[in-house]
């Protein structure tokens, strides 16, 4: 599953979204290198004054030291959860996105071991969950968010994992995810034929 994953996400051609002026961030799509691989999500905590209590991937602003977004993404990481860079295969970045606060956000996926020491840095990130891959491939969506973006309609799913709401965002680059790497055919065009929601 792992293998075709790499060569789907390494030969993917990621979307460029041309917006000068625009704050960046990097964040890390941390998939597990077991059988049944599983993806690193974090809920950030209340008192953040973006996302707060929202589920996100490691990840955060790029600061003026970062030689890439790449980099970006592999620093927040290790000082939101205790990644160490050195425990990640990068495998390549994703689809650039912006957030709803504007801000030009690139992900990266990464293979990590299945096992490493998870230390949540307390003043930003509330608890670290996984959630297998699988779960995303079923599209078990509780609803469905139509976001109007770039002169098109987006339908993005939210999902709700062990009490944890995956939405937004996150759920969008899951989902591309899911399509580029794991062939999951999740329409992200088109209504979805459950509840959907403005």
């Amino acid at each position: 599953m792992l293998e075709d994953m790499r060569m789907r996400v390494m030969q993917h051609t990621p979307r460029q979204i041309k917006a000068p002026g625009l704050p960046e961030a990097g964040v890390l799509i941390a998939i597990t290198s077991q059988p049944q691989p599983e993806i690193i999500l974090t809920l950030r905590s209340q008192r953040l004054s973006t996302h707060s209590g929202e589920v996100a991937f490691p990840g955060g602003r790029r600061d003026p030291g970062d030689v890439d977004l790449c980099f970006t993404a592999l620093r927040e990481a290790h000082e939101e959860i205790g990644l160490l860079p050195e425990l990640v295969d990068v495998v390549g970045p994703m689809d650039s996105l912006v957030s709803r606060f504007g801000i030009k956000v690139t992900p990266y996926v990464g293979v990590v071991p299945d096992q490493f020491e998870i230390i949540p840095n307390a003043s930003e990130i509330e608890e670290v969950f996984r959630v297998p891959v699988e779960f995303f491939l079923t599209d078990p969506r509780e609803m469905t968010h139509r976001i109007d973006y770039e002169g098109r309609s987006w339908y993005v799913p939210s999902y709700r994992f062990n009490g944890f709401k995956i939405w937004g965002l996150t759920a969008l680059m899951l989902v591309e995810l899911m399509n580029t790497g794991f062939d999951a055919g999740i329409a992200l065009h088109t209504p979805h034929d459950g509840h959907n929601k403005n």
